[in-house]
């Protein structure tokens, strides 16, 4: 076991034992049938660690051009460890063995009608990364500490079906994370207490 295991494991236990009522959620737009999905955080094993993200292909029906971490909806008899596994999979080919589970952080319900747990998990640096064309147009790594830290991430309002809707959005390097993937890292940050981050 690394050190970075160990050191995510514990700030991810502590944060995790605690109520935080400010947790974002779109729960309130969401439609009456929720469908179960996750995703992968994958932090990269490095002195400096990383989280893989992707862009979306303009062409896909839902969700194009945006930045996601890889997943998608549960397939019968899954858990949402597996089915983010499996997503991590079939999106970038990252072999669930190289992948060493750190735990299922927050949900979060979409206005669009997913039930979303996030996974968090530690991957070795540099894997020889595949993108699935079909779902993932590129990937990128964004350093842990800029993406959890709150002063990156900025607070703005758009219109959402007749309703001012608040969300975040994080720009590093020109790659703008916003959406559901910008409001699952400001749960994580207040749930992870990384160092440099604030």
């Amino acid at each position: 076991m690394s050190a970075l295991f160990e050191r995510l494991k514990l700030l991810f236990d502590e944060g995790h034992g605690v109520e935080l009522p400010s947790l974002r959620n779109d729960g309130q737009f969401a439609p009456a049938e929720i469908r179960p999905a996750a995703v992968l955080v994958a932090v990269t094993e490095r002195e400096e660690p990383g989280v893989i993200l992707t862009h979306r292909p303009d062409s896909m029906r839902a969700h194009a051009g945006q930045v996601a971490f890889p997943g998608g909806k549960l397939d019968p008899g899954e858990d949402a460890v597996e089915a983010a596994l499996r997503e991590a999979y079939e999106e970038l080919a990252i072999n669930p063995s190289d992948v060493r589970v750190i735990g299922a952080s927050d949900r979060f319900i979409t206005g669009t009608g997913y039930d979303v747990t996030p996974v968090l998990g530690l991957v070795p640096a540099d894997l020889p990364i595949v993108p699935n064309p079909h779902e993932v147009d590129s990937w990128f790594e964004v350093p842990l500490a800029f993406l959890l830290d709150p002063a990156n991430h900025a607070h703005k309002e758009r219109e959402w079906f007749g309703r001012m809707r608040p969300y975040i959005e994080i720009d590093w390097q020109g790659h703008v994370i916003w959406g559901i993937t910008a409001a699952i890292v400001a749960n994580l940050s207040q749930r992870l207490a990384w160092p440099g981050r604030d």
